[in-house]
């Protein structure tokens, strides 16, 4: 089972994580909420020494394989991004009016109890990634909207770096070499 912090001799290395919603809850229904996901991945990739080598967002969940540059703290980039995201989301969720949503991030019981409302839960499942399996999670990014059925081919799949790496299309993120 993997930990449920990055290690603190692992925040450096390579890793994939899961960062889902609290209960699983579709929340990013439209480009708009997407949009906050890829300018905060760029914020952290020029300003917080992110290194972005696959990512895949899904309505409830995101995969990243990732590491930080030396000086910098895998676990606070991901800190950062989920605090971040988390204000401007809900932002987005009062303008949009989203009411039976606001009040399942206030109720949930999956919420730590100090927090007045959660998006993200607290897990980000993190695994250090070695050898062959990092290109097994990769291909397992890739599929993900193939598997949940929004596309037929990975690269149709707007958000995810399958379309770097299988149409050298990156205009929406760019991704690390392998």
């Amino acid at each position: 089972m993997p930990s449920l912090r990055i290690a603190k001799e692992n925040e450096n290395t390579v890793h994939f994580l899961t960062i889902t919603t609290i209960a699983w809850l579709d929340v990013f229904t439209s480009e708009k909420y997407f949009d906050i996901l890829i300018s905060s991945l760029k914020f952290c990739q020029r300003n917080k020494g992110l290194l972005l080598y696959e990512f895949v967002f899904m309505t409830n969940h995101i995969h990243l394989i990732c590491a930080t540059r030396e000086g910098f703290l895998l676990s606070q980039v991901i800190s950062d991004f989920k605090k971040h995201t988390t204000h401007e989301i809900l932002k987005l969720v009062k303008e949009d009016n989203r009411k039976y949503l606001l009040w399942i991030l206030k109720n949930s019981f999956m919420k730590k109890e100090s927090a007045k409302l959660q998006l993200w839960q607290s897990n980000n499942h993190p695994k250090v990634m070695e050898g062959d399996v990092v290109f097994q999670k990769a291909n397992y990014i890739h599929e993900n909207p193939v598997r949940k059925g929004y596309v037929e081919k990975p690269e149709n799949w707007k958000y995810a770096s399958a379309r770097n790496r299988f149409l050298e299309d990156h205009s929406l993120i760019k991704v690390e070499e392998w």
